[in-house]
C-alpha cells in the first residue's frame, strides 16, 4: 500500500465526490430526457388515435399546456410541448430505453386494441439506417436534453448525426454547441480536405460541459422542483451581497417594491436571469439590478441593456415608464456603479429618478462596506 498521506486523503475525497456528482447529474439528465420523450410520444399518439382529438385540432398544444400548468407541471408550455413532439419524431428509437413499466403503460394507453410493441414506435424513423445512427443509450447518457434540443432542430439527419458525434466527442457545453452550429462547422467540414485538422482547430479552446453547468440547466432545476435562486447564484459571496443589496434598497423607503430575485426571462430559445427586480411606485417603472463581481465591461452593460429592452417590450403596462437598470461591477475595493436608462428621452423623468433613486455615491459606499464586512466574516470572492 502506498503512502496514505493527508494530500492523498484530500485528493481521494475530491475524486469520489466528483464521481458521485457526475453520476447523479447523468441520472437526472437521463430521467429528464426520457420523460420529455414520453410526453412527445403521448401527444403524437393522441393526435393520431385520440378518441376526441378532433375537438382540439390546432389548439391541442395550447389547451394541453394550460391544463398541465394548472396541475403544477413545469416546462410544459406550448413551446416545450412542441419540442417534445419533435424529439419523439426525430429520435423514435429512444423509446427502447424506457423501463418496462413505462412501456406497458404506454401500450395500455395508446394501443388498447393492439398489444403489438411495434406500435410503440408508430413507424416514425429517420432516413438514416440504424448503423448510421447514434445508439440511443449513448445519445441520452452523453448529451443533456438541452443539447438534444439544439441538435434536433436540424432537418438534415446526416447533419444532426455529425453534431451528435462531435458534441459527444468534444464534451461540448450547450453554449459551445450553439457556437459550432452557428459557425457552420458541418458545412466547413464538408469542404475541408483535412477534416481531422479542422476538428482539432474547432475543439481548441472549446467550452467543455461539466456537472456544475449541467445542473444549472433550466430544464433540470425545474424538473427537480428547484427555484432559480437556489441554483443560479454564482457564489456564496454574490448571494450574500445580493441579500444585503435587496435589504438596502428596500430600507431606503423611496418607493421600492420587491418583485423578484433571479427572475427568469425567455429570449428566443434561451433563458436568462435578472439578479434583482423591483417596481418603483414613485417612478412607475421597473428597476433591474445586476451585480458582477468583476471589473465593468461592455458585455455587462450590453447584458443589462438587453434585459431592459426585454422588459420594455414584455412587461410595460399602461402608464408605466421605461425600466431603469442599476449595474454594479466590483473588483476588490474598486467599485463602479452605473445607471442604464435604455434610451429614455424624457428629461423630466430623468431628473425625477436622479432624485428618488440612491446616488452612485451611496451605492459605491454601500458596496464597499458590505464587501469588507462579508470578507471579514469569511466570505470569499471567486
Amino acid at each position: 500500500m502506498g503512502d496514505f498521506s493527508f494530500d492523498v486523503l484530500v485528493g481521494s475525497i475530491r475524486d469520489v465526490d466528483s464521481r458521485f456528482v457526475s453520476s447523479a447529474v447523468k441520472a437526472v439528465n437521463v430521467s429528464l430526457t426520457l420523460r420529455n420523450w414520453c410526453i412527445g410520444a403521448y401527444i403524437s399518439e393522441f393526435e393520431l388515435h385520440g378518441s376526441n382529438r378532433a375537438g382540439y385540432g390546432d389548439k391541442l398544444l395550447l389547451n394541453l399546456s394550460k391544463e398541465l400548468k394548472n396541475t403544477g407541471l413545469k416546462n410544459c408550455g406550448k413551446r416545450e410541448l412542441s419540442r417534445y413532439v419533435l424529439f419523439y419524431s426525430r429520435y423514435s428509437d429512444v423509446g427502447s430505453l424506457l423501463p418496462e413499466a413505462i412501456r406497458e403503460q404506454y401500450l395500455s394507453v395508446c394501443s388498447p386494441s393492439d398489444s403489438d410493441e411495434n406500435h410503440f414506435i408508430s413507424g416514425i424513423e429517420g432516413t438514416l439506417s440504424p448503423q448510421f445512427r447514434t445508439p440511443p443509450e449513448k445519445l441520452i447518457t452523453s448529451l443533456s436534453f438541452s443539447h438534444i434540443s439544439e441538435i434536433m432542430e436540424i432537418d438534415d439527419p446526416l447533419k444532426r448525426l455529425f453534431y451528435e458525434i462531435e458534441c459527444i466527442k468534444g464534451c461540448w457545453s450547450v453554449r459551445e454547441l450553439k457556437r459550432q452550429i452557428g459557425s457552420l462547422y458541418y458545412e466547413r467540414s464538408g469542404l475541408s480536405e483535412n477534416k481531422e485538422a479542422l476538428s482539432r482547430i474547432a475543439n481548441e479552446g472549446a467550452e467543455i460541459s461539466s456537472p456544475v453547468m449541467a445542473i444549472r440547466d433550466p430544464y433540470v432545476f425545474e424538473f427537480l422542483g428547484l427555484k432559480p435562486a437556489e441554483v443560479m447564484d454564482e457564489s456564496e459571496f454574490e448571494s450574500a451581497l445580493l441579500d444585503k443589496l435587496e435589504s438596502f434598497l428596500l430600507e431606503l423607503g423611496r418607493g421600492f417594491c420587491f418583485e423578484s430575485r433571479q427572475k427568469r426571462i425567455l429570449i428566443g430559445d434561451e433563458y436568462f436571469f435578472v439578479d434583482l427586480v423591483f417596481y418603483h411606485r414613485i417612478l412607475k417603472c421597473h428597476i433591474l439590478v445586476e451585480l458582477k463581481t468583476e471589473r465593468m465591461s461592455h458585455e455587462a452593460v450590453g447584458q443589462l441593456n438587453t434585459y431592459l429592452n426585454w422588459f420594455k417590450t414584455n412587461e410595460l403596462c399602461e402608464g408605466d415608464n421605461p425600466p431603469v437598470g442599476i449595474l454594479l461591477c466590483t473588483e476588490k475595493n474598486d467599485e463602479l456603479v452605473r445607471y442604464a436608462t435604455a434610451g429614455m428621452a424624457n428629461d423630466l423623468f430623468v431628473s425625477k429618478y436622479e432624485v428618488v433613486l440612491p446616488s452612485t455615491n451611496e451605492l459605491e459606499k454601500f458596496v464597499e462596506e458590505e464587501m469588507k464586512l462579508l470578507k471579514g466574516q469569511g466570505g470569499e470572492q471567486r
